[in-house]
C-alpha cells in the first residue's frame, strides 16, 4: 500500500525561519564561490554594479526634481503633514481651533460645577436661617447628615 505523506500547515514564524535559513545558505554558497570567479568576470560585475547604482541615483534625483509639491511628505515609515512653503495663517488657525474648543468646554464645565456648589451651599444656608432651631442642634454631628439626607 502506498502511503502519502501528509503536509501539516506551518506557522508563519516557522515558515519565516525556514526562508531565513535558506537565504543564509544561498548567501554563504555565493560568498564561498565568489573567490573562484575569474578576475575579468569580477571586474565586469563590479563595473555593472557601479553603473546600476549611478542610474538609480540619477533616477531618484530626477524623480524628486520633477515631482510636484505635495501636502503629504513621506519620511521613511512616517507621514507628515506639510506643504511646499510656510503654512498659511488660516491653516494655523484651523489647527488651533480644536484646542480652543476643548479649553472652552472645560471652562464651561468648571463654571457649571462651581455654580452647582454655590447653589447647594446657599440652599443649606437658607434652610438653616429660616428654621427655628435650638443652638445645640448646630453642634450635633448628625445635623449635617440630616441636612444632606433632606436634600436628596
Amino acid at each position: 500500500m502506498n502511503k502519502q505523506k501528509q503536509h501539516k500547515p506551518h506557522s508563519s514564524q516557522e515558515l519565516d525561519a525556514r526562508v531565513t535559513r535558506f537565504g543564509l545558505r544561498v548567501a554563504a554558497g555565493l560568498t564561498e564561490r565568489s573567490n573562484d570567479i575569474p578576475v575579468d568576470v569580477s571586474e565586469r560585475l563590479r563595473f555593472a554594479r557601479e553603473q546600476a547604482m549611478a542610474k538609480a541615483q540619477a533616477a531618484r534625483k530626477t524623480e524628486t526634481a520633477t515631482a510636484r509639491p505635495s501636502v503629504f511628505r513621506t519620511g521613511g515609515a512616517t507621514l507628515a503633514l506639510g506643504g511646499a512653503g510656510r503654512p498659511s495663517r488660516w491653516f494655523k488657525f484651523a489647527s488651533a481651533l480644536p484646542l480652543l474648543a476643548l479649553v472652552a468646554g472645560l471652562l464651561a464645565i468648571q463654571v457649571g460645577q462651581w455654580q452647582q456648589q454655590v447653589n447647594a451651599a446657599a440652599d443649606i444656608d437658607t434652610r438653616l436661617l429660616s428654621d427655628n432651631l435650638p443652638p445645640a442642634a448646630y453642634s450635633d454631628p448628625g445635623f449635617s447628615e440630616y441636612l444632606s439626607d433632606e436634600q436628596e
